[in-house]
């Protein structure tokens, strides 16, 4: 849904670790419960890759991956909206179980993440990720459903960059994995996740909120890595909404300076 950072002004096992409307009124500013509209936002998002995926045998903060400074560490500032650590892992997974479900965890994060939203940075996560015969199958459909027009719905312009003055977020956080199928050269593994997606500014029609899915990856050992063949999502399990107060613009823009996203998430 990458595919783990952020642009700037404008991504069941228990051993998992993981490292509106417009107006002068605050979008973020009164509580909110349910959020059943926000999971809409996620699913019309990282469901185009859900859909498309489904199509040839399978369902979004962008930018680069590079890892944020030591001194932004420190002190929090603009580069601090990308994922904190070192490059994605992309390759090199055991071939076992255990490396099944880090590649599975890995690829729902950079998946989820913004690069999703630029074509380059799309295409060089397709071809890292997929199969040589998945890849190639996928990257038309996906970047005509990546289109002006469906970038626009979401306050991005072609590029897939947010206006100045706000941050676009797509971010996915793996809870768990479970290992539904295992062979020494094909394996089905279940990510749970809770996913963030939206804008981040003073006004605007597309908040950040969040939904939970789990994502499942059919995974084939090739070339000395694991990778995609086909992929499905579903929504849920979600937990009963609590009653949290939904933060301000104000306090969401600083959260997200303060908190980089991670680059790999087990």
């Amino acid at each position: 849904m990458s595919l783990g950072d952020e642009h700037q002004s404008s991504g069941g096992y228990g051993g998992t670790r993981t490292r509106l409307p417009e107006g002068d009124a605050d979008p973020y500013g009164s509580p909110r419960r349910g959020g059943r509209s926000s999971s809409r936002s996620l699913v019309t998002v990282v469901g185009v890759v859900v859909v498309l995926i489904a199509a040839i045998a399978f369902a979004n903060r962008g930018g680069d991956d590079s890892a944020t400074s030591a001194e932004s560490a420190d002190k929090p500032s603009a580069a601090a909206t990308a994922p904190t650590g070192k490059q994605p892992v992309r390759s090199g997974f055991a071939h076992d179980e255990q490396g099944a479900q880090s590649a599975a965890a890995n690829y729902a994060v950079t998946l989820g993440s913004t690069g999703m939203f630029t074509k380059d940075t799309r295409h060089e996560i397709v071809d890292a990720l997929y199969t040589r015969d998945a890849a190639a199958a996928l990257k038309a459909p996906m970047d005509a459903a990546y289109s002006a027009g469906f970038l626009a719905r979401l306050g991005l312009n072609a590029d897939g960059e947010a206006p100045k003055g706000s941050t676009f977020v797509s971010r996915v956080t793996p809870l768990g994995t479970s290992v539904e199928k295992y062979g020494d050269g094909d394996a089905r593994v279940a990510v749970w996740y809770m996913g963030l997606l939206g804008t981040s500014a003073e006004k605007t029609t597309n908040p950040i909120t969040s939904s939970w899915k789990t994502w499942t990856f059919d995974l084939r050992w090739t070339d000395g890595d694991w990778k995609i063949v086909k992929d499905t999502q579903k929504d849920g399990p979600a937990p009963v909404p609590g009653d949290d107060r939904a933060a301000t613009s104000e306090e969401i823009s600083k959260a997200i300076e303060e908190y980089g996203g991670f680059t790999y998430a087990r």
